[in-house]
């Protein structure tokens, strides 16, 4: 046995972090793929469906395990659930895994000696992306949620994706909307997901343009009088 001590739980914690962001993030990719199947195939396409449903089950057990590891690694006990509460919402709802990207990126990132792209492109990459996969999930829930009620407007998978470019984007044009109560509580979830990860995107190409302009400036010879 090695009379080395063990490292303290929160460096455990980062280590597991470090390895298994990105393939948690793939297996978000197989749960939505999963989903998309299960709420998109035809009634009459049953071994699909008990593939996909299948593919949800194992991948949500992967993320249930991930967060029983992390919940011991950080030494926090009952704790774990307030201090990581973003992990905790994303375990009941999965399909907000696109908001842990950030973390992602930071795994990645921390294997490269420095970043590939410069702050404001990895904010605007970051951002863009989340808002697509987040724009994608919504879609294929409000449409699920919406498509057989009585007096929907969303009665197709292009009427939500239309629905969901439309709220992300906080436009709202009215031609369609939710009208079932589940629908509307994801319909708010992804108008304050919309105007936190847009904003973000549009300040950050802003600030960019401003400081690409400055330079400019600055290598601009001086005026003679």
């Amino acid at each position: 046995m090695s009379d080395r001590p063990a490292p303290d739980p929160p460096v455990r914690l980062t280590r597991w972090e470090q390895r298994t962001e990105v393939p948690l993030f793939l297996a978000g990719l197989v749960f939505l793929t999963g989903y998309a199947v299960r709420v998109l195939a035809p009634p009459g396409a049953g071994p699909w469906n008990d593939v996909a449903s299948a593919l949800v089950w194992a991948t949500w057990l992967l993320f249930l395990l991930d967060y029983a590891v992390r919940l011991r690694l950080s030494g926090l006990g009952a704790r774990f659930p307030r201090v990581y509460w973003l992990d905790t919402v994303v375990l009941l709802l999965p399909l907000l895994r696109p908001l842990r990207m950030v973390r992602v990126y930071t795994a990645v990132q921390r294997r490269r000696d420095r970043p590939r792209l410069e702050l404001y492109a990895r904010v605007m990459a970051y951002a863009g992306t989340t808002a697509a996969l987040l724009g994608f999930a919504a879609s294929l829930a409000v449409y699920h949620l919406e498509h057989t009620a009585a007096g929907a407007s969303i009665l197709t998978f292009g009427d939500a994706v239309w629905w969901a470019c439309a709220t992300l984007t906080t436009v709202g044009y009215g031609d369609a909307a939710p009208v079932t109560f589940w629908g509307r509580t994801v319909a708010a979830g992804l108008m304050a997901c919309g105007l936190a990860l847009l904003g973000a995107v549009t300040g950050s190409f802003s600030s960019w343009l401003i400081q690409v302009f400055t330079r400019e400036d600055e290598k601009r010879p001086p005026e003679r009088g």
